[in-house]
């Protein structure tokens, strides 16, 4: 018989999630702001789109026409469904990749994107890609990549492969992937109570196997346990990149590029003295200890003018899409916790409280007098993005012509919220993408779409739905017993719910 899988994990599903990297809208601020000709976007592919949640939301939200495959035949059923019920101009296959990538009907595309698979597959399979990406991506267009990466993976890749060898050889025949997993993490488990000399070497592998063992199996199974598994180095990246004529543009990771939270005085001077670019890349990840890249490589890159860059940067719009009593000035980066400027944070996130569309232009003409200058300005709003507050806004006109297809796919999602936890965001065609929605407050909209106007009618209302599957709440990590318990819990979530994402998911124009 057979393996159509090529030995990648297919007897279990990918998770439902969402990847912002992989938004032609976003990519055009992280380019503006090195200054880089930004792409178009008027058409664009994924590879490997796993349940399709992002490809089904970045083709509702924009005017952007998608192509896209994913080889396992559940998850592309699932996808297309989202993608019929909703409208929108996206054409989705369940091929492998080197039968997607010699189709003779597939346009060029000014964006290609895959999120993680290059990681999974095999050498083949990456050479298919890279010829792919030579033929068909626009000269001017974005390849966006992420990928784990040395060195930050070192100390892990053993431990990785036992557990997979474990699961390929001690597992049970017949016994499903999570049955392996969870028999290959015990093992584990032995192995690390028996002080092996490599876990007193290497005590962040075990660090990083206690995570492990919490994760989502879903995402265990595809993360860890394909036959194909390698986290490779940006220098090898760079030598797979090269026949495919690109070159790296910019980090996808909008926190990459303020080098305050990621790096020392002392590594930010050893990087400025290093002449070449993707060297300098290369000596960063082992400053931060790399462990997952996000790119965007440009198939030939071109420098904006210094007026060019001012004039589009100040016409960039962006909204707020977190409560402003929310947003914290605490954020995370390389080296550890950092604390952002209030006198220049907490000014741009009063200006954007109302929760309206605004250009850098407005937001400078709002802070005249703050002592907040332009270059302060254009740093905090990439700050800001990449904590998640702010999102990048795209064009009326292509807002405008999103609106149906992004009322249709978010219909949708929200009828699956009835049964589905997983299901967590909804498709704005003001951001051009998604917004991260919990499933109660998607219930809570559900009610809402059914007349229910008060936040105690939305809870009865998911408290209903709850009920039939015989579910119940959990608050603090316990399961609440009562259905007075759980209806008042409900209720005191609904009413939150209207008081600080209601506002905001109207701005953004999903309610």
């Amino acid at each position: 018989m057979t393996d159509w899988t090529h030995g990648y994990v297919a007897d279990i599903g990918y998770t439902y999630g969402y990847y912002t990297e992989l938004n032609p809208v976003r990519v055009k601020l992280a380019f503006l702001n090195s200054g880089l000709v930004p792409p178009k976007a008027g058409t664009a592919c994924e590879l490997g789109f796993g349940q399709g949640l992002s490809a089904n939301i970045h083709a509702a939200a924009t005017i952007t026409e998608w192509h896209a495959t994913d080889f396992n035949p559940a998850q592309a059923g699932f996808a297309r469904e989202l993608a019929e019920i909703s409208g929108a101009n996206a054409h989705l296959f369940d091929e492998a990749f080197d039968a997607f990538c010699t189709r003779d009907d597939l346009p060029e595309f000014d964006f290609i994107g895959l999120h993680g698979i290059w990681s999974w597959i095999s050498d083949a399979n990456r050479a298919v890609i890279v010829d792919f990406v030579r033929r068909k991506l626009k000269v001017g267009g974005v390849l966006y990549i992420s990928y784990n990466t040395q060195p930050g993976w070192a100390n892990m890749v053993p431990m990785r492969d036992l557990m997979a060898l474990h699961a390929q050889t001690m597992g049970a025949d017949g016994a499903g992937i999570v049955t392996r997993i969870d028999n290959a993490l015990g093992f584990m488990d032995q192995m690390l109570a028996a002080n092996p000399i490599f876990a007193r070497a290497n005590p962040q592998a075990a660090e990083r196997f206690a995570k492990i063992k919490d994760q989502n199996r879903h995402y265990v199974a595809h993360e860890y346990f394909n036959r194909d598994w390698k986290p490779m180095s940006f220098a090898d990246m760079a030598d797979w990149m090269a026949p495919a004529k690109v070159q790296w543009a910019v980090s996808a990771n909008y926190a990459d590029a303020v080098d305050a939270i990621n790096l020392t005085p002392e590594q930010q001077t050893l990087l400025a003295s290093i002449p070449d670019a993707m060297f300098r890349q290369s000596v960063r990840d082992f400053c931060v200890n790399q462990q997952f890249r996000k790119d965007y490589w440009v198939k030939g890159a071109r420098m904006m003018t210094p007026l060019d860059q001012a004039e589009a940067l100040r016409a960039q719009r962006v909204i707020l899409t977190t409560p402003r009593a929310d947003a914290s000035l605490k954020v995370n980066g390389s080296q550890g916790e950092a604390t952002l400027h209030e006198n220049v944070y907490a000014p741009i996130l009063d200006a954007l409280a109302d929760h309206k569309v605004k250009s850098l232009a407005q937001l400078e003409a709002a802070l005249a007098g703050k002592s907040i200058s332009f270059a302060q300005l254009q740093q905090a709003i990439i700050m800001l993005i990449a904590i998640g507050y702010v999102m990048p806004v795209q064009e009326d006109a292509e807002a405008n012509k999103a609106r149906k297809t992004c009322a249709a796919l978010n219909a949708r999602l929200l009828h699956l919220a009835r049964s589905m936890v997983e299901l967590s965001y909804l498709a704005s065609p003001v951001v051009g993408g998604a917004v991260q929605c919990g499933r109660m407050p998607q219930l809570f909209l559900l009610a809402m779409k059914e007349g229910h106007k008060q936040p105690a009618d939305w809870a009865r209302y998911a408290w209903g739905i709850l009920s039939m599957q015989n579910q119940r709440l959990l608050k603090d990590g316990k399961a609440l017993e009562t259905a007075e318990e759980n209806l008042a819990d409900l209720t005191a979530q609904a009413e939150a719910f209207a008081a600080k994402q209601l506002p905001i998911l109207k701005a953004l124009e999903i309610v």
